[in-house]
């Protein structure tokens, strides 16, 4: 039982640096971070986007020196993200699987000059529908929706692509039913057995996503909204549910997205499952820091690594997050 005061003063161990060394409950490293990159079709100069004030969408020209600091830094892995050009979309999202896509260039690339670096390839329709949904839409009742086991498809056949291009981890981020388990068995029926699957397993159709979708160019296109699959941000037991499920069919680790708003959800499914767990700091969490911090309401210094750190104390294993290369300086830096 605690003590109490005057006996009892938790102060006492927060009086120097090296006693709140000691007692700290949670540690923040580079072995934490993942960075998310977005690559662009075409040379030249990387683009800023907009609304991600210094992420920048690289072309494959630029690609190996903008990551080789992320190696440098000791960051152990990237997540890429394509920006198709619209030429190359359609309704049934078939640049997903040529083995010339960004995607597929861009692994190539880097594992031939990073082989030790990690690579997670995002699966999911959006980056090349020209509908901006991550499935394939069908007629329906009431106008289109999107086809779960048509999509399914296309996800192996994406998943697959990306597998043979040198990805280490596919991440099925598109949250259609049953892709975890079809994903898993294409893998383990083409030889990947050692290729892993991190499953956005509770992803909810958040109003956060916004800058993301600019970045990769499916927010302009995208016809009406993703809450027919997406998950409902009211539910907490239902990404119990849903984690539940791909662990059964196969996945390796999961992940909850966004992160902050659902750190409740992040500490359910690590207290429950106790398995490799994820958070995605998404585009709209990170304009919202870097808007205060370029009008000078945050310290960009403390809450960066302040942020991170709460996804590792409600359980996180990793995080995927644009800071990467700012936290990892700052920690190397101690």
């Amino acid at each position: 039982m605690q003590g109490s005061f005057p006996t009892t003063r938790p102060r006492r161990n927060r009086r120097d640096s090296w006693t709140r060394r000691l007692v700290a409950e949670h540690r923040l490293s580079v072995d934490d971070l993942i960075w998310p990159i977005f690559i662009r079709d075409g040379a030249g100069l990387p683009e800023e986007v907009p609304s991600m004030p210094e992420v920048l969408r690289v072309g494959l020209d630029r690609l190996v020196d903008h990551v080789g600091p992320a190696v440098e830094l000791g960051i152990p892995a990237i997540a890429l993200f394509p920006a198709t050009p619209a030429g190359l979309k359609d309704a049934e999202g078939t640049e997903s699987g040529n083995p010339e896509n960004l995607i597929c260039r861009a692994a190539r690339l880097l594992k031939e000059t990073f082989p030790d670096l990690g690579l997670i390839g995002d699966v999911a329709l959006d980056p090349y529908t020209d509908h901006g949904h991550d499935g394939v839409l069908r007629p329906a009742a009431g106008g289109l929706y999107v086809d779960n086991d048509a999509s399914l498809e296309i996800l192996v056949r994406q998943a697959l692509n990306q597998t043979e291009a040198g990805i280490d981890v596919v991440a099925p981020s598109d949250m259609m039913d049953g892709r975890v388990g079809a994903i898993r068995r294409a893998l383990d029926e083409h030889g990947h057995v050692h290729t892993r699957i991190m499953s956005y397993a509770a992803k909810y159709a958040s109003a956060f996503y916004g800058p993301f979708r600019d970045a990769v160019g499916s927010g302009g296109a995208l016809k009406g909204d993703k809450k027919t699959y997406q998950m409902d941000p009211a539910n907490s037991d239902e990404a119990l549910r849903e984690v539940a499920m791909d662990l059964a069919e196969g996945a390796d680790m999961v992940m909850v997205k966004p992160g902050m708003p659902y750190l409740d959800i992040i500490r359910r499914v690590k207290d429950e499952f106790r398995v490799p767990t994820f958070a995605y700091q998404v585009s709209g969490e990170y304009a919202m820091l870097m808007g205060a911090i370029r009008n000078g309401w945050l310290d960009r210094d403390r809450v960066v690594l302040e942020a991170l750190m709460a996804f590792r104390r409600a359980g996180c294993d990793g995080v995927l997050t644009y800071f990467a290369l700012d936290a990892a300086r700052r920690l190397k830096a101690g």
